[in-house]
């Protein structure tokens, strides 16, 4: 089974950038898909961005246009650059590889957005 490591999370003020990155332990175009999703406190987990094994990106409408996600495949990962961030923004992110409908997940990486 597939392992994810998510790194570089940490506290940023408002309106600064963070960049996110994923490294999966196998080829990561063994995948429908890669994904970034995320989970506030008291929150449900929520899609955040995907790339499909074809390159198509897809971003939930509350980032589009401030998150970016891109992946390596040389290198076997998926980066999540995060621009313009917002206190709303603050939670758990995880990297995820999917196939279908199964998911394997990172342990995830905490991300806060306060001044």
């Amino acid at each position: 089974q597939v392992q994810l490591v998510e790194s570089g999370g940490g506290l940023v003020q408002p309106g600064g950038s963070l960049r996110l990155s994923c490294a999966a332990s196998e080829n990561i175009f063994n995948f429908n898909a890669m994904e970034w999703h995320r989970q506030a406190p008291g929150k449900q987990r929520e899609l955040v961005a995907s790339i499909n094994v074809g390159g198509r990106t897809d971003y939930a409408d509350s980032v589009q246009g401030r998150f970016t996600i891109s992946r390596d495949g040389a290198k076997n990962t998926v980066d999540l650059q995060m621009n313009t961030l917002k206190p709303e923004d603050t939670a758990i992110y995880y990297c995820a590889a999917r196939i279908l409908r199964r998911y394997t997940w990172g342990p995830g990486t905490q991300v806060t957005v306060s001044s």
